[in-house]
């Protein structure tokens, strides 16, 4: 009741994705969920309980805001990493609430230390080291001043990691900026073992890492659109298709789309369907409308191209997509009724429509047709 539209989360493929990511990384190696993004849009409170109960305890956001999600969805012995936006506000609760925290720039390094020192509690610190992505992390030039201070300050922190983002693992075209990258970080590591500042966990992979190169597996990896059951991209489900001696099914995708008929009219030859005139019935029509439109996710850019399931059969999207609505044609489905079932990403009968295939048809990447799922489309967790 009072939706529109719900999104179903199966249990069964998280389990079966994390047992081939995790053979993967091997027994000695920390898994990290990477939830941000409302856990890349399945919902940040369906994936922490999911997580634990496949054996992770460790879980990466991008923000204050979502690791208070998590820490409020979370066991009580499960920990969380911010990778990115951290106000000089909410760094106290991060110390206070064992956080852990990427530090990038000494303007936060400076922060955590002086409020560090005014609570008589330790920050838990991630480095950050920028090796050619160009976003975020000290470069390695920095390093004395880096290193120098944070020597003189050891009773105020603790050295949680060291870390790195690769710039583009998922594509071999990235392939000799990655390798720069992978050898620029052990510089940074071997400098810090130099000056006995010795990272409890070093971490540098994340999915697309992991699936390319092996030699980003360190002490912990960040799971990111992988654990959710999707290939980074092509090139890496090839890569390992390569590996795997020709088995690309082992990952599953966790998530389905669904809603249902809300009207069925017909349209005579010669009527335009919706908003302007992108569209012209050529022939006499049979239309159902749908109450989900692009304030739902589904992009006006899926305007007359789009395709959806009804009846185990794929229709079309017919005219502009609108704030609330999308038109089907189902001529060809003559018994489609009010109340039907529609699936917008996943299976019926022996039809589907992935993610990939629904953000190819509007120019999107799988990560962003995901995370453009509103929060408030309920989410529920099936089989």
């Amino acid at each position: 009741m009072f939706h529109t539209s719900h999104i179903e989360i199966s249990k069964s493929a998280y389990k079966k994705n994390i047992q081939y990511l995790k053979g993967l990384v091997g027994s000695k190696t920390k898994i990290s969920s990477v939830v941000k993004g409302n856990a890349y849009g399945h919902g940040i409170n369906n994936i922490v309980p999911l997580a634990e109960a496949n054996g992770i305890n460790h879980f990466s956001v991008f923000s204050a805001a979502e690791a208070l999600q998590v820490y409020d969805a979370k066991k009580p012995k499960s920990e969380v990493m911010i990778m990115g936006s951290v106000d000089d506000n909410e760094i106290e609760w991060a110390i206070e609430n064992d956080i852990e925290f990427y530090v990038f720039d000494n303007d936060r390094l400076d922060k955590a230390l002086e409020i560090a020192e005014k609570i008589k509690k330790r920050a838990r610190i991630h480095i950050e080291a920028e090796t050619g992505f160009n976003r975020t992390g000290f470069s390695y030039d920095q390093l004395p001043q880096l290193v120098k201070k944070l020597k003189d300050n050891q009773q105020y922190y603790f050295l949680e990691g060291l870390c790195t983002h690769y710039a583009g693992a998922e594509s071999i075209s990235n392939y000799v900026r990655v390798r720069d990258q992978i050898g620029l970080y052990r510089k940074f590591a071997r400098y810090f073992t130099h000056h006995k500042l010795i990272p409890i966990i070093k971490h540098t992979a994340c999915s697309a890492g992991l699936l390319m190169y092996p030699t980003t597996i360190m002490d912990m990896v960040r799971l990111g659109i992988a654990q959710y059951g999707f290939w980074p991209s092509p090139e890496t489900q090839m890569f390992r298709f390569r590996k795997e001696v020709g088995d690309i099914n082992h990952l599953h995708r966790l998530i389905t789309w669904k809603s249902r008929v809300m009207v069925v009219k017909n349209v005579e030859a010669g009527e335009f369907v919706g908003y302007g005139s992108s569209f012209l019935a050529n022939t006499k029509l049979k239309i159902a409308i749908v109450p989900v439109g692009y304030s739902n996710g589904f992009g006006r850019s899926l305007s007359n191209k789009g395709r959806v399931l009804i009846r185990g059969k794929r229709v079309p999207v017919i005219g502009t997509v609108t704030m609330n609505t999308i038109t089907l044609n189902v001529t060809d489905v003559p018994s489609v009724e009010r109340g039907d079932e529609v699936v917008i990403i996943g299976k019926q009968k022996r039809l589907s429509i992935s993610v990939a295939s629904f953000s190819e048809m509007s120019n999107d990447l799988n990560y962003q047709a995901l995370t453009r799922l509103p929060a408030d489309i309920p989410r529920y967790i099936v089989k």
